[in-house]
């Protein structure tokens, strides 16, 4: 018996190791992405076994314009990261300075959102089972976009001074993920929170 040996063509593009900074942000999302699920799960869960009110129905609005700002400043950060790795600083940092005011925006509505729930209709995290499960959902969200929003304003105040340039662009891509994924999570929180759980 003979062994007959086969060679394999030599490959022209070696092999890379995937970025970084895009495997760690994917592995915090999807830890993120199993916190949220829990708390989302609560919520359905308790919803409609308060034994007291209010309740959804009796004083929840539905906040269009607010989420229309966070899901286009989804887009606003994608197009930020792709105008950077053209080198197009002054268009990347306008785009990024308008994530921030949308992100803004949106954290002023949740604000409004609360204070009219507490001041107007009594209904705080211990009220009822509707108040804990809602405010840890919509505020465990609202605390990712506050870090989010701390982020991108770093990143803004560095590129201001001219410091971010198209070498960063990999760095910046992989904050917009994390942007992207506090985007889609409020799509699950809202339909959860304002259609399925009313």
């Amino acid at each position: 018996m003979s062994a007959t040996t086969t060679l394999l063509p030599e490959s022209s593009v070696p092999w890379k190791l995937p970025y970084r900074g895009k495997v760690g942000m994917a592995c915090l999302i999807i830890a993120e992405s199993a916190i949220f699920t829990i708390f989302v799960v609560a919520y359905l869960f308790y919803v409609g076994k308060s034994l007291s009110g209010p309740t959804p129905r009796e004083v929840l609005e539905t906040p269009v314009f607010y989420t229309i700002c966070l899901l286009s400043s989804s887009l606003t950060v994608h197009f930020a990261a792709k105008f950077l790795e053209r080198g197009r600083r002054s268009i990347f940092l306008f785009l990024w300075l308008l994530t921030i005011a949308l992100g803004a925006v949106f954290m002023y509505g949740t604000g409004q959102e609360w204070r009219r729930l507490i001041y107007e209709h009594g209904l705080t995290i211990s009220a009822n089972l509707f108040g804990t499960t809602y405010y840890s959902l919509v505020g465990l969200h609202a605390f990712h976009v506050t870090v989010g929003l701390i982020m991108l304003s770093v990143v803004l105040l560095f590129g201001l001074a001219g410091r971010v340039g198209p070498e960063q662009s990999a760095r910046v891509s992989v904050l917009s993920l994390y942007w992207h994924f506090v985007d889609a999570v409020w799509v699950v929180v809202f339909t959860v929170v304002y259609v399925l759980g009313r």
